[in-house]
């Protein structure tokens, strides 16, 4: 299985950008399983963003995200999106999808759960 990101760049604080993750190489549509966004800086450790969780499609989000994310799938296509908005200067990082099989509510912000992960794509957020 092989993830792709993509959609970062650069964007003016209180911006908005739009991120892409595409899968190939493996089928979910039928089984349990999430689609996460992490990120990470040179100063933290990655961090777990938004995901959301098939079949039924419950979404996750953490706190600093909530209101300003909006993470979104087709399972059956194997895409995932997430709409950032209000962005600020501490969202500039590298984001990477993810997907895990399997995972329990309780796993979902869990980056070591995960079987498959993309490149990354840098989000920098400066004026």
């Amino acid at each position: 299985v092989q993830l792709q990101a993509f959609g970062g760049g650069l964007v003016q604080p209180g911006g908005s950008l739009r991120l892409s993750c595409a899968a190939s190489g493996g089928t979910f549509s039928r089984d349990t399983h999430s689609w996460a966004w992490f990120r990470q800086t040179p100063e933290k450790e990655r961090e777990f963003v938004a995901a959301i969780r098939w079949p039924g499609g419950s979404t996750f989000y953490a706190d600093s995200m909530k209101g300003r994310f909006t993470i979104s799938g087709d399972k059956y296509k194997n895409n995932m999106y997430m709409q950032m908005n209000s962005l600020k200067p501490e969202d500039t990082a590298v984001y990477y999808c993810a997907i895990g099989r399997r995972l329990i509510v309780s796993s979902i912000r869990d980056q070591e759960r995960y079987e498959f992960w993309g490149q990354g794509t840098l989000v920098t957020v400066s004026s």
